[in-house]
């Protein structure tokens, strides 16, 4: 019986574990600061990798959106324009256009399952306009737009470190910027507030990075190539076995964007969500691990609905999009055999 090829999982080994047991053995598990010396020692391996000026570590990726958008002085009132699926699952600027009021405050695009959106356009775009560029690149570790790597670009970017990601932390986040001024903001923001230990000079939060989870990702981003080469390997081997079936509508990479391969994710052509959760149940079946993400687009959700925190009503495209979808395991776990067989068995099942 074969087992479960997981969407994704952590690739854990000897280093991430001594560098823990390093931590456990200092006795430094933390700092009130946030600025253990891991935390410092990850901050600039992540923002040397990625060419940014700054990163900070924070506690998980929801928590670097907040800081940011926090950081950005974004507050009740203001409009912020985010993500909507289209064909790369992107956000499009045609769509900003569309959506920008008086009341715009910020820019949130999202590099969907590791694809960068175009941030260079977004910050052309909100050039003199007073709207900040905060790029969210939860699924984008590694992954480039015209040559410079995704967190180098924009205003902030934010990024997570959940065990699923492309690199973990077990949780985790961070912001990375070139602005002097957002960088010491977020480190205010994640400690509370505080401009010295307990002297708070705006509203802030405990979201501290801990000793043990900075140790991982600096263990684990020095791993990052390696698994995004993997990860690439594996998307081009799907592509390669999926690319005549008329049914699926394939990922695929515009010129100047380098996906990070975060999730392979195809889409039914002409079906209803039933119909496609018919084939991600049969695949389940077959021990692949196929996902939907994301069945119910935040705009549709109750928070949102009825409480028209979203401004716009239906979003037809994103609902069509929302039931067609599904992804699957192209992780660096994931052998040549495995995508083979993952690829051949979805051929049959959609036959």
């Amino acid at each position: 019986m074969r087992e479960l090829i997981r969407i994704n999982q952590p690739f854990l080994g000897k280093e991430e574990i001594d560098s823990v047991v390093d931590v456990l053995r200092s006795g430094v598990l933390t700092d009130k600061s946030g600025m253990g010396p891991r935390v410092l020692e990850f901050e600039r391996s992540f923002a040397k990798f990625l060419g940014a000026k700054h990163a900070v570590a924070l506690v998980n990726g929801t928590a670097a959106l907040h800081a940011a958008l926090l950081a950005a002085d974004v507050g009740p009132g203001d409009e912020v324009i985010l993500p909507s699926f289209k064909e790369t699952y992107c956000l499009r600027l045609d769509s900003v256009e569309e959506a920008l009021t008086r009341k715009t405050k910020a820019i949130l695009p999202t590099d969907m399952y590791g694809l960068p959106a175009d941030t260079s356009g977004f910050m052309d775009f909100a050039h003199g306009k007073g709207i900040v560029v905060i790029e969210d690149a939860a699924q984008a570790h590694g992954a480039l737009l015209n040559g410079k790597k995704v967190g180098s670009i924009a205003e902030m970017t934010c990024f997570s470190f959940y065990a699923g990601k492309n690199m973990t932390t077990g949780e985790g986040g961070m912001v990375t910027t070139n602005d002097d001024e957002h960088a010491h903001a977020l480190r205010m923001i994640r400690s509370h507030g505080e401009q010295r230990p307990y002297w708070t000079v705006r509203i802030g939060h405990n979201y501290h990075m801990t000793e043990v989870c900075a140790a991982i990702g600096h263990a684990q981003l020095k791993k990052l190539p390696a698994f995004l080469e993997r990860r690439r390997k594996n998307a081009e081997i799907a592509s390669e076995k999926l690319g005549m079936s008329g049914k699926l509508i394939l990922p695929r990479e515009l010129d100047g964007f380098k996906h990070s391969w975060y999730l392979y994710t195809v889409r039914l052509r002409g079906v209803n969500a039933a119909k496609r959760n018919k084939i991600v149940d049969r695949l389940w079946s077959k021990n692949i691990e196929a996902g939907v993400y994301y069945s119910s687009p935040v705009h549709s959700t109750p928070l949102y609905r009825e409480g028209n925190v979203a401004r716009r009503g239906r979003l037809p495209e994103t609902e069509k999009a929302s039931r067609q979808v599904f992804s699957l395991p192209v992780h660096p776990r994931v052998s040549d055999g495995d995508v083979e067989y993952i690829a051949e068995t979805l051929r049959k099942t959609i036959s």
